[in-house]
């Protein structure tokens, strides 16, 4: 842990530490995949590397996480490491990763700050280091024996035993044990996928549960939107096998019987469905309120299945949001343009639970947060780096 010496030493250089981190963070994943280029290929996102999204998600990690030892809030600390230990775990992150991005991190500091850099700085700066390091590891232990698998030995075979197309640009993915049965999982936990591409990268991504934890099969869907979804559309059919982790994510229904309120926007809804699908099963009768936002009805993935599950449910409602749509369907439950809380009730002591990308769930949960609702009760997935919860107030 910080000493105080240490505490007032971060304290008087976090300024520029931060200021520099938008620099600081691409070198440093400059310098790791120089070193170990099949980080890059094999488990980083290489989309997200080029668009700059992945060193910006880092920056605000470690900025978020640094003021959190200067202002400490045990609940914010978790609320950002809680959701980094499930994505690692679901990439097979194990501790001894941690000293490599160690060496790599303080060298790009170094390079960028030069003689800034004194010896208590670097001493600060690598205890704060260890002390997020330390809390990930120890997050990521214990979410490996839960799962009842050692340390980033989280991948297995799975073969394809059924594909649907459920909108023009989303195929729905049914996978069965290629052997041995699968392992459990939660309403709204992910699986990571890993799949060859053309230049012989095996690039990763993440993929929300549709089906039952009853089932003995695995369901996911998948819409057309970059290199490792496109090879899913374009090679993946019944009877291939598929390298896939266990299930992880922290998406999950809340432990108490609060009023749901359940937002997605686009291929948002697939945690959503997984978790209407718990609640249909067991006939919750909790009001569950579905908010669905997408760009016009016949691209919407699963429209079908939402309303089914939502009609289902005895206090179910669902409203739905289309940027473009026919004016004669307009009504109290289809609506025009993008999702707004306008005329919508919302019960403040909700559990609200937001699933999309990053724009979509920043502009909600300010939404959420001028309806009073508290936010210890906004919970979120996103489809891409973390860049909401580094940045949560």
């Amino acid at each position: 842990m910080l000493s105080d010496t240490q505490r007032a030493t971060l304290a008087a250089t976090l300024p520029a530490v931060e200021g520099a981190l938008p620099e600081i963070t691409p070198r440093f994943y400059r310098g790791l995949f120089d070193a170990h280029p099949t980080l890059l290929d094999n488990m980083f996102n290489r989309t997200h590397q080029k668009s700059g999204e992945q060193p910006q998600a880092l920056a605000g990690s470690v900025a978020a996480f640094a003021r959190l030892q200067l202002e400490p809030d045990i609940r914010r600390q978790r609320f950002i490491l809680d959701r980094i230990a499930h994505k690692h775990a679901s990439l097979g992150v194990t501790a001894d990763q941690y000293k490599v991005v160690h060496q790599h991190l303080f060298a790009a500091i170094v390079e960028v700050l030069g003689d800034a850099v004194t010896p208590e700085v670097a001493d600060a700066w690598d205890q704060l280091y260890w002390d997020m390091a330390d809390l990930l590891i120890t997050s990521e232990a214990d979410l490996y024996a839960a799962a009842g698998v050692e340390p980033g030995q989280v991948w297995r075979e799975v073969r394809v035993t059924d594909r649907v197309q459920v909108s023009p640009d989303t195929i729905a993915l049914t996978l069965a044990a290629a052997d041995g049965d699968l392992p459990k999982f939660r309403p709204g936990q992910y699986i990571s996928v890993q799949v060859p591409l053309r230049d012989g990268a095996q690039q990763i991504r993440q993929y929300s549960l549709t089906g039952s934890p009853a089932d003995v099969e695995w369901r996911f869907s998948v819409k057309l939107a970059g290199e490792v979804s496109a090879h899913l559309h374009e090679n993946v059919f019944e009877g291939d096998t598929l390298r896939v982790s266990t299930p992880f994510g922290d998406l999950v229904l809340p432990d108490d019987d609060a009023p749901l309120l359940l937002a997605s926007a686009g291929i948002g809804c697939t945690p959503v469905i997984g978790l209407l699908t718990a609640l249909a099963e067991k006939g919750d009768a909790r009001p569950v309120t579905v908010l669905h936002a997408d760009r016009s009805r016949d691209r919407q993935p699963h429209r079908g299945m939402l309303a089914a599950l939502v009609d289902s449910l005895p206090t179910g409602q669902l409203i739905q949001w289309y940027e473009n749509t026919s004016p004669h369907i307009v009504s109290d439950s289809v609506r025009v343009g993008q999702m707004s809380l306008d005329n919508v009730e919302v019960h403040p002591e909700s559990n609200v639970m937001l699933c999309g990308p990053t724009g979509f769930l920043s502009s909600m949960r300010e939404e959420f947060l001028g309806r009073d609702v508290a936010e210890s009760r906004i919970h979120y997935e996103t489809f891409g780096p973390e860049l909401l919860r580094s940045s949560a107030r």
